[in-house]
């Protein structure tokens, strides 16, 4: 009985932390598209509309680095703003998870990092349901390999670990400093022009292309674009570079999370 009981808290603590993020989500998602007709849906027709537009202004001057075909270039634009979509929208509702939930906090105690996690999650249920199915299709179409079907699954984790991470740090960085959100933007504006997101790399001068390699989202967008666009087999040494830089930027926010949370409640 001695061994056995500290086995059945920890359990009955895991199953009450997973009850209650599946009630978040849920709240999360419930809330976001309330009344919306197209609900979850429009986390994958956002991409596609941008894309559209990007091919509309930028398509002709682009093809040529991507076989000159308007409808590669089209498939790689969406692709990377599909991947950013998912990180912008991650990272902005985890920002703000714990601070609106403060009251909350002050009258229960709840595990704190409960509501980043939820926040992240709703974005990767929506993700999953919406997009990844059409990530999925393109790249048997193209590649003809499930093999390249099964690797989707590494850059796409990779990606969660870096909005986690991201998550994680401005969640707890908004509880002290609150002009986060409002530095935030402005940074995600800037990532968004850092990233080749909608354009191709090799348009980048070589001088700067270093600082892309830096950037874990650029990995994810170009590790994904390879595995579903290439039609080539998966590069192994892509993927395992993305999933550990990936997982540097989990582990650090995870960190400085973990280190501000004792102080929470002072500021909440």
């Amino acid at each position: 009985m001695n061994v056995s009981a500290p086995k059945n808290l920890k359990w009955s603590q895991f199953r009450h932390y997973r009850e209650l993020m599946g009630t978040l989500v849920e709240r999360n998602l419930k809330g976001r598209y309330r009344g919306s007709s197209l609900g979850i849906f429009w986390s994958l027709l956002n991409p596609m509309i941008m894309a559209g537009i990007y091919t509309a202004v930028l398509g002709n001057a682009f093809a040529e680095h991507f076989d000159n075909s308007i409808i590669n270039y089209i498939l790689a634009a969406f692709t990377g703003l599909a991947i950013f979509h998912f990180f912008s929208a991650a990272t902005s509702q985890a920002l703000n998870s714990v601070v609106s939930n403060g009251g909350l906090l002050n009258k229960i105690y709840l595990p704190v990092s409960v509501f980043p996690s939820a926040a992240i999650a709703a974005n990767i249920f929506q993700f999953s349901v919406a997009t990844l199915p059409l990530f999925a299709i393109v790249t048997i179409w193209r590649s003809q390999s499930i093999v390249n079907v099964f690797a989707l699954i590494f850059p796409v984790i990779a990606l969660i670990l870096v909005s986690s991470g991201v998550g994680y740090f401005l969640s707890a960085t908004f509880v002290f400093f609150r002009d986060t959100p409002h530095l935030y933007q402005v940074t995600i504006y800037a990532l968004r022009i850092a990233t080749p997101v909608f354009y191709p790399v090799e348009i980048v001068p070589e001088r700067l292309r270093p600082f892309i390699v830096l950037n874990p989202l650029s990995q994810v967008i170009e590790s994904v674009r390879q595995i579903t666009l290439s039609g080539d087999p998966p590069d192994l040494n892509l993927i395992l570079g993305t999933v550990l830089s990936s997982l540097v930027v989990a582990i650090l926010g995870w960190i400085w999370f973990g280190r501000l949370r004792p102080h929470f409640m002072d500021l909440l």
